[in-house]
């Protein structure tokens, strides 16, 4: 299990993820923050980049937050290669 903060900004132009030097990730969503909507687009947007199911993504913590405590159902070396990915 693969726990990831991520700092998101909703309601952006365009979806995109960002990772900085210090592998700190950020993540620009279309959706806006209205009942829950950002947080389920969130889920399905990650689900989307990273190629994994959404079942394998939980929001732990930060509902109406912007900073968010996720967990990916996956194993380390699953989750190196898609930060190698995202960096590109």
């Amino acid at each position: 299990m693969i726990k990831l903060l991520i700092k998101v900004k909703p309601g952006s132009g365009k979806d995109e993820i960002s990772v900085d030097a210090e592998n700190n990730i950020s993540v620009k969503i279309k959706a806006k923050p209205i009942d829950g909507e950002a947080n389920d687009y969130l889920i399905k947007y990650l689900s989307k980049e990273f190629g994994i199911s959404r079942g394998n993504i939980q929001l732990e913590k930060g509902a109406t937050s912007r900073l968010k405590r996720i967990a990916l159902n996956i194993e380390q070396g699953k989750w190196d290669e898609i930060l190698r990915n995202v960096k590109k």
